[in-house]
């Protein structure tokens, strides 16, 4: 049975689904009509955190250039550049047992590439969500539609999944940011021009 969540509910992931080893995180959206007369290209992107909210270093910070990291437990499927269709746009893979112990969190975010010359925005997305699914059963856990909340931010904070007492839950943030992928970037410890 799907979970479906709000923005800021948090659940169970490892303690209600025993066994679970291999997830797939499936992120997706549409554009609106859009006619701009540029490609509208969303990227998702995954930071894996210390305790501290931080990343590590670059190799922390997983996306279509840096498809793998946490020593390969984190796996990225590239960048899909329209979005055109149904299901999934992008994915990720995670091996959760093997992900590495001084990560404490796995943030999943959404930006637009080249936003502010294109003059693009969230409020120009729509039936953005993202969902976990069971790599081994192909059985979808953890579902949260973002809603249409959004106008002028570039950035998004969809989701994550967090240790807690040795177990994995997963968290709807749903949170949107100004400034883009380079606003995450600093806020998670990477310092980009």
């Amino acid at each position: 049975m799907v979970v479906s969540l709000a923005k800021g509910q948090k659940v169970d992931l490892t303690k209600t689904n025993p066994g679970l080893a291999k997830l797939i995180v499936g992120l997706g959206w549409d554009t609106n009509k859009y006619d701009g007369g540029h490609d509208f290209d969303l990227d998702s992107s995954v930071f894996l955190l210390e305790a501290s909210n931080k990343v590590s270093g670059p190799q922390d910070f997983i996306f279509y250039n840096n498809t793998t990291g946490g020593n390969g437990s984190v796996v990225h499927s590239g960048d899909n550049l329209t979005g055109d269709g149904d299901g999934d746009d992008e994915q990720v893979t995670i091996s959760i047992q093997d992900v590495p112990s001084n990560i404490q969190k796995i943030t999943f975010t959404v930006t637009i590439h080249d936003a502010e010359s294109r003059t693009q925005n969230f409020g120009m997305v729509s039936n953005a969500f993202i969902r976990v699914v069971n790599a081994d059963t192909n059985e979808e856990l953890i579902r949260y539609d973002l809603g249409e909340d959004f106008s002028i931010e570039t950035a998004v904070v969809v989701g994550e999944l967090y240790r807690h007492n040795g177990e994995w839950k997963f968290s709807a943030i749903g949170s949107g940011y100004q400034g883009g992928l380079a606003a995450l970037c600093n806020d998670f410890g990477l310092q980009v021009g």
